[in-house]
């Protein structure tokens, strides 16, 4: 009987067992519930939790950018909130004590993010309690005071971000306590005082920002921290001696603060260094010319500083190196001509040093050897004979005595000639005037001109003939006579028509015509600045013609000559429902580069700067190699003199930069090239009113899982693009956006991270190449998304 009865007893107590422990899991599940509908309370019901009711299913949601909820055996391990930019304080009423007191009921929580939620207050220890934590990023609120104690007993924490706070306060020695931390970013606080020593010993640490706070005095030593990657202390105290670090660094920032030792010679073997900045310190000794050839460098920046060391021709630079700025230095000798107006594609500046023979601003040479003895750098000693002090005085001014005679005598030769010339030259009146192609004496005057005049060069725009006059019989001969078969289209800024020079070269040809009567000399100013616009990711200028009335001599028609661009638009190479003529995802992305490498010639390539282009994606341009140029840009001709009899205006895009009142007009641009980038990532033109809400939907998928960053973008793109140089492209479009210029990113943060979005891409398609032969993939380094 016993026997009989004894299975059915075991069935009875697992069946009691079983719904004593379901009915547990209820109980725990609703309480859960009711602390996350607490929360709801507590952060005044902010729009991203608007979906959040007592009938929801919390464990069983989908997965947002913005809201993430995630369980394990229906308890809350990860909680994600993400709320709309610059939210304000909440109000006066919230709590941050009792908001935490809420927060501890999820006892099981790993992840927690809490950004851009207006939480403000000190925050209190008893976070510490949730001892599951593994992330923390609590960043875009108002917090402030120092990091709680409580905070040393998370061992398990891996990610701490508190950045865009108000926290202050001196670092305490207990950071070592977390043996597992890999990222700590405390950007944009008021952190004040020395760093503990205790950072050198966080030995899985692979991010470390600290900029943008009040920190001072020397670095630790944080050479034992081998897998350090990223190291960001710029704009703080930071001095005075180089700190020591491990040598697998990637990113290493030490901008604007007060260093003023030498560089240390080990820096020569940091073979994975891509961005290196000590810009705007006091660095002085030699400089290690083997900083130009890192194998990974693309960025280095040592300017304002008071380096050392003689340059020479022959020095090799890294076939990676995009930017160097080695400006304002005591540098001497011979610019490397991997650096000189020949490199391609390369963004090169050296002026105020004392270089021989370069086209940018530099001191004498005795400027460089005196600030040098005063800083204490001892240049090299020369074997010369010491020459008395009357020596050197007596010949000083014998030499500035002669240098004022030969310009005076330079000067009244000059005169001279060109006094005859005007004689024997008399103005005539000609159909076509041919003006000279050289500098004005005003241009020459300039000095901040004439530093830049020769810099195009250096931005790779290569293989174009020189910068010349053409006559009218060749605009005749190239277009046909103005044939309608060589029309391309007329706007605001003139008619185009497409030529073809007795050589066989295609041209596109810009015709204005002037309702005003104006001299060719009112116009030479302007065209000499135009024969400077040549660029790789410009369509530029090959020369001019003018046509003047019989009667007058004044200008009837202008004609700007300039590179024919044979396949089309940029916009015709998105999908917009045809796949079959799309460009790749790779392929965007190095036409992103080039409008932005185009964008930022304009701005700091030329002087003056060319700002408020009013950019719209059907002026970029990709010729016969897809290589982007932008076509329509705001020549100072046509804003200023060139006004035409007709056609309909460009309505242009109607962002912010409309505004008149807009001072930022580099910042105009970048508006304009977010837009672009937008109709990159979707696939399809972008009206002006959908903006904003387009600008809200790419934010909100940023930080959702893959599947819903792929779901709104170009269906022709959506399995061919890695999901880091997608999140990347959405995160520098979104910056761009922002309405508020002060918090748009500037162009050289943009390029670095269009480039680092290009290389991740291109890692991850090479590693998927190598897959599929059934060889072993290596992970790809990680690197942060940063904007500067």
């Amino acid at each position: 009987m016993v026997t009989r009865l004894y299975p059915s007893m075991l069935l009875v107590l697992v069946t009691i067992t079983l719904s004593i422990y379901h009915s547990q899991q209820l109980q725990s599940s609703k309480s859960e519930s009711h602390t996350l509908l607490r929360i709801q309370q507590q952060l005044n019901f902010p729009s991203v939790l608007r979906s959040w009711n007592n009938n929801i299913d919390f464990c069983n949601t989908n997965s947002k950018s913005y809201l993430t909820i995630v369980c394990y055996e229906d308890t809350i391990t990860q909680l994600n909130i993400v709320g709309e930019i610059r939210t304000p304080l909440l109000s006066k009423n919230f709590s941050i004590d009792n908001f935490i007191t809420t927060l501890v009921r999820l006892p099981s929580l790993k992840v927690l993010t809490l950004v851009s939620l207006g939480i403000w207050g000190p925050l209190p220890g008893k976070i510490a309690r949730l001892s599951s934590l593994e992330i923390v990023n609590v960043s875009s609120n108002f917090l402030y005071g120092s990091i709680p104690q409580e905070f040393s007993s998370l061992l398990h924490l891996q990610t701490l971000i508190l950045d865009d706070n108000m926290f202050a306060g001196h670092l305490s020695h207990w950071l070592d306590s977390f043996p597992a931390l890999t990222v700590l970013s405390l950007k944009n606080n008021l952190f004040n005082g020395t760093l503990p020593s205790s950072l050198g010993r966080l030995e899985n640490l692979r991010i470390l920002s600290l900029s943008h706070n009040h920190f001072y005095g020397s670095v630790p030593d944080l050479s034992h921290l081998t897998n350090l990657q990223v190291l960001e202390l710029d704009d703080n105290a930071f001095g005075p001696q180089f700190p020591r670090l491990g040598n697998k660094l990637v990113t290493l920032v030490l901008r604007n603060n007060k260093f003023r030792s030498g560089i240390p010679d080990e820096m020569s073997s940091y073979y994975q260094l891509e961005r290196f900045d000590i810009s705007s310190n006091a660095f002085v000794g030699p400089l290690q010319l083997a900083l130009l050839s890192l194998p990974s460098i693309t960025y280095l920046n040592i300017s304002r500083n008071k380096l050392s060391g003689m340059l020479f021709e022959n020095l090799s630079c890294s076939s990676r190196l995009e930017e160097a700025d080695l400006s304002s230095n005591l540098l001497t000798g011979n610019l490397p001509k991997c650096l000189s107006s020949n490199s391609n594609d390369r963004n090169v500046l050296y002026a105020k040093n004392c270089l021989e023979e370069t086209d940018q601003n530099q001191h004498a040479l005795p400027f460089c050897h005196t600030e040098a003895i005063a800083v204490g750098i001892l240049p090299e000693r020369k074997k010369y004979k010491h020459a008395s002090k009357a020596t050197i005085t007596i010949g000083i001014v014998c030499g500035t005595f002669a240098g004022v005679a030969l310009a005076m005598l330079l000067f009244f030769i000059i005169r001279r000639v060109n006094s005859k010339s005007k004689m024997k030259n008399p103005p005539t009146k000609l159909i076509s005037e041919n003006a000279t192609s050289g500098y004005t004496s005003k241009l020459l005057s300039d000095a901040r001109y004439i530093s830049q005049v020769s810099q195009p060069m250096n931005f790779g725009a290569v293989g174009l003939p020189p910068y010349r006059t053409f006559s009218l019989e060749e605009i005749e001969a190239a277009t046909n006579n103005f044939d309608t078969s060589s029309f391309m289209g007329e706007g605001s800024k003139g008619q185009m028509y497409r030529g073809q020079l007795r050589d066989g070269s295609l041209v596109a040809i810009r015709c204005l015509k002037m309702v005003k009567s104006h001299r060719t000399e009112d116009f030479m100013h302007q065209i000499e600045l135009i024969s400077k616009h040549r660029h790789r990711h410009l369509v530029s200028a090959l020369g001019y013609c003018f046509e003047c009335y019989l009667d007058d001599s004044s200008v009837s028609r202008l004609f700007l000559v300039f590179e024919y661009v044979p396949n089309g638009t940029l916009k015709s190479w998105i999908s917009d429902g045809h796949y079959r003529k799309s460009l790749s995802w790779t392929q965007r992305i190095a036409a992103a580069i080039g409008v932005a490498k185009g964008i930022h010639f304009l701005h700091t390539g030329i002087v003056p700067a060319v700002y408020s282009n009013n950019l719209k994606i059907t002026d970029v341009l990709l010729d016969q190699n897809f290589v982007a140029k932008i076509s329509t840009y705001n020549l100072p001709l046509l804003s200023n003199m060139g006004k035409v009899e007709s056609g309909n205006p460009s309505s242009g895009f109607k962002g912010p930069c409309n505004n008149k009142s807009v001072t930022h007009e580099d910042k105009c641009d970048i508006y304009d090239f977010g837009v672009i980038l937008m109709e990159l990532i979707l696939g399809r033109t972008i009206k002006p009113r959908n903006v904003d809400t387009l600008k809200d939907l790419l934010q909100a998928s940023i930080r959702g899982d893959d599947e819903a960053k792929r779901s709104i973008i170009d269906p022709a793109i959506r399995n061919a693009c890695m999901d880091q140089s997608l999140k990347t492209m959405m995160e520098i479009c979104v910056r761009c956006l922002v309405k508020e210029k002060e918090e748009n990113p500037c162009l050289e943060d943009i390029l670095w991270n269009l480039q680092f979005a290009a290389q991740v891409q291109d890692a991850w398609r090479c590693d998927s190449q190598i897959s599929s032969e059934g060889s072993p993939i290596s992970p790809l380094p990680s690197r942060p998304m940063t904007f500067q």
